[in-house]
């Protein structure tokens, strides 16, 4: 067999189109499969660089972060505690004021007794 410029090949034009097709798929699919793991890739160098940006903290920071979530929480316990030392107040307030009126009260019972005492 001798292959040449001027060998001529004889192949239906069907068997062409599909042979056409399937080499532009798989141009397709190689360029889609390309994209995504350049995105891949990409995202994950990203994320990386994200971790790393932020375990870079110092010690320092890391204590403070630590004393401002006990201030938060001790500021929590100081607002409760200021709550009922509120609702405290008026609870005392009105029992000096039943106090001052038993006292009164029993003043009064003092002088008639004292009273009913003289007339005996």
């Amino acid at each position: 067999m001798r292959i040449s410029e001027n060998t001529s090949v004889s192949m239906p034009i069907r068997n062409m189109a599909m042979i056409i097709l399937g080499v532009a798929m798989g141009v397709f699919a190689y360029t889609e499969v390309t994209a995504r793991l350049t995105s891949l890739e990409t995202s994950r160098e990203l994320f990386q660089a994200d971790l790393l940006k932020k375990s870079e903290q110092l010690p320092t920071d890391q204590e403070q972060y630590m004393l401002i979530e006990d201030l938060y929480k001790t500021t929590e316990k100081l607002e409760l505690t200021q709550e009922q030392n509120m609702t405290n107040k008026v609870n005392i307030q009105f029992l000096r004021d039943q106090l001052d009126k038993a006292l009164a009260d029993v003043e009064d019972l003092k002088d008639k007794v004292r009273q009913n005492g003289n007339n005996y």
